[in-house]
Parts: structure tokens; C-alpha cells; sequence
């Protein structure tokens, strides 16, 4: 892959942008959601009834899973290795002139071949083999870029974290610069915004940018903040200080919480407020149980969405697996 084939004018749209669809894949008694599959259930339960009120909703589901989701939806039966749709789901973009989607289908393999993934990484294809998704197929299986590693503005800036796409068992022995031009062509990025700083402990992602930095409307970011565990999510606050937008002005900072520690045998899981979904006409903001913290977070995410309706969803299931609430979800457009 030495070279670069420039294609037709795109960009990656907003999440905050209207959306056709929210692709769910379902837990399922082969996954490692098998010791509490009932308490994960009744989440993407809760969650498929909030999206569906909303929008159309997507369900992939292992053939033999029993799926109840209390509103009207697409399924597709599909062997599945777990549930992540962020990071194995197609990423879309329009290309500008025809109004085209285009669904992008990176490989997946486990956050750097962690955790098993082959059947994940075939969702994509076979999703647009049966027609349940809308737009021009284009695969990148040769590329491996998860949907939580990146935030789009819409209107070409994109967010990443060097902490994870360097990071190893990805793209090796792709460079920096190799990688960004790259998600350059394929993003229609004009700009790559690579963060040097945050990781939060318990993380499998190696520094996923949904975790510590959103992107919202009127040049705004909503952030994690740190605590004395954390000190580096400090000196990611400082890195946002100096950043500037493509018109050379800052961006409106607003700083959200960090969960009290959360831990299962002994260890800290990374939970976090920014793992939030924006979605047509409200946002689901993931909760840990914490009622001041949780009460703050949803508060300071309304002031980014103001017209939006504020969901909150119980995700203290969902942190036992190492994810949240976006994680788990993935938009489609057309």
C-alpha cells in the first residue's frame, strides 16, 4: 500500500448530523457477557427502546441468540465474537457532489489482536450482502481503524490519539505520516488532530478517543478530566488549552467528571461520562450509579446539546466488560 488513490471530494459526518440508523450487536451466552448475560441483556434492552423511539434500529444477532427488544427494528442473523459495534461497524462518509454514503469497512482484530475477532470483522460485508445497510461498499480490510479511535466535526477536522493507532499490532510498520494520509483520502480529513496525552486504567483500546475527547457543535469539546490516578488526563486538559479550530480560534472547553473508581477483582475499571451517543433528538449518556457525578455529567453535556433531550443509561454492566455506553453503538447515515 504505497500509494494513495485520490477519490471524489467526502467528509466524515458529525455524529450530532441526522441519522438513518443505530446498529446494536446483541450479547449472546457465547460471549464473555455469558456470567451476567441477563443484567447486559436488560441494557441493550433499555438502549434499543431509547434508540428505537428515535430511529430505525440495526440488530446483529448470533444465530440461535433470542432477541427482545421492545420496539419495532432490523435484525441480522450473524455469527458474532462479542458486541463492540463502535469498532467493528462500518464508518461512513458522504462523498459531497452526489450526496453518496459511503460505507467504509476497516479490518477489526481485537483492539491489536487482544481478543479474537474474525467473525466480527465480517459483519460489515455481509450486513451489505443482505441489504440492511444503505450506501457504496469500500473496503479497507488491509487497514485496521476502530470507529472509537476517531471524532469528525463534519466539516474536516478529525481527532485521534497516538496512543492507539501507533500503538502495536495495528498498522505496523506504517508511520505517522503514512497513517494520517490515509485517514486523509479515505476520511476526506483535511486536517488530523493527533493527541499526545490520556489513557484511562483498565482500558483495552489503548487510548480511545471516545473516552476522553468528543467533539460537539459550535467548536466545543467535551472532555475527561483526571484524578490522582490519572494525572495524564491532565496534561491532556493543558494539550486542549492550545488547540485551535481550522480557523485559527480556541475551542469552548467543557470538562466533565471522572466516575469514582469502579473496580472488579482488584481492578480499576475505565469508566468514563464521555462515552456518550448522540442520536436524533436526544443523547444517552452513560451512568455508573454515582448520583452527584452522574447529575454533573448529564448537566454539562446538555450545555453542548442543548435542544437535545438528556437519556441516561445505567452502564455499571457494561464497565464490567471494559466499554460504555458508545462503545456499544454505532450511527448509520442514508
Amino acid at each position: 500500500m504505497n500509494t494513495l488513490q485520490t477519490p471524489p471530494k467526502r467528509r466524515m459526518p458529525a455524529e450530532w448530523e441526522r441519522q438513518s440508523a443505530v446498529q446494536l450487536t446483541w450479547p449472546h451466552k457465547d460471549t464473555d457477557w455469558a456470567p451476567m448475560l441477563s443484567d447486559i441483556t436488560r441494557v441493550y434492552e433499555e438502549m434499543a427502546r431509547e434508540i428505537g423511539k428515535r430511529e430505525d434500529l440495526l440488530i446483529v444477532s448470533a444465530p440461535g441468540s433470542t432477541v427482545f427488544p421492545p420496539v419495532p427494528h432490523s435484525i441480522a442473523t450473524i455469527p458474532t465474537n462479542d458486541t463492540w459495534a463502535r469498532d467493528h461497524g462500518f464508518i461512513t462518509v458522504v462523498e459531497e457532489e452526489r450526496g453518496e454514503f459511503i460505507l467504509l469497512d476497516f479490518k477489526f482484530n481485537g483492539w491489536g489482536e487482544k481478543f479474537p475477532a474474525q467473525l466480527d470483522n465480517a459483519i460489515n460485508r455481509q450486513l451489505w450482502d443482505k441489504g440492511l445497510v444503505r450506501g457504496t461498499y469500500e473496503p479497507h480490510l488491509d487497514f485496521v481503524l476502530e470507529g472509537g479511535s476517531i471524532e469528525s466535526d463534519g466539516q474536516g477536522t478529525i481527532f485521534t490519539t497516538e496512543c492507539c493507532l501507533m500503538a502495536a499490532h495495528r498498522n505496523q510498520p506504517l508511520a505517522k505520516q503514512q497513517i494520517e494520509e490515509r485517514l486523509k483520502c479515505w476520511l476526506g480529513a483535511k486536517r488530523v488532530v493527533w493527541l499526545q496525552h490520556g489513557a484511562l486504567i483498565g482500558d483495552d483500546t489503548d487510548g480511545h478517543i471516545d473516552t476522553l475527547v468528543r467533539i460537539c457543535p459550535d467548536n466545543t469539546l467535551l472532555y475527561t478530566g483526571g484524578d490522582e490516578e490519572h494525572p495524564d488526563l491532565e496534561l491532556l486538559e493543558r494539550e486542549l488549552q492550545e488547540l485551535r479550530t481550522l480557523e485559527g480560534l480556541p475551542y469552548r472547553l467543557l470538562r466533565l467528571p471522572l466516575p469514582r473508581p469502579i473496580y472488579d477483582e482488584g481492578q480499576r475499571l475505565p469508566a468514563t461520562y464521555a462515552n456518550y451517543l448522540v442520536i436524533n433528538g436526544a443523547v444517552l449518556v452513560p451512568t455508573y450509579g454515582q448520583e452527584d457525578l452522574d447529575q454533573e455529567a448529564l448537566n454539562t453535556i446538555s450545555q453542548a446539546y442543548p435542544e437535545r433531550e438528556m437519556v441516561a443509561i445505567d452502564c455499571r454492566p457494561v464497565i464490567r466488560q471494559h466499554g460504555s455506553l458508545h462503545c456499544c453503538t454505532m450511527q448509520l447515515y442514508g
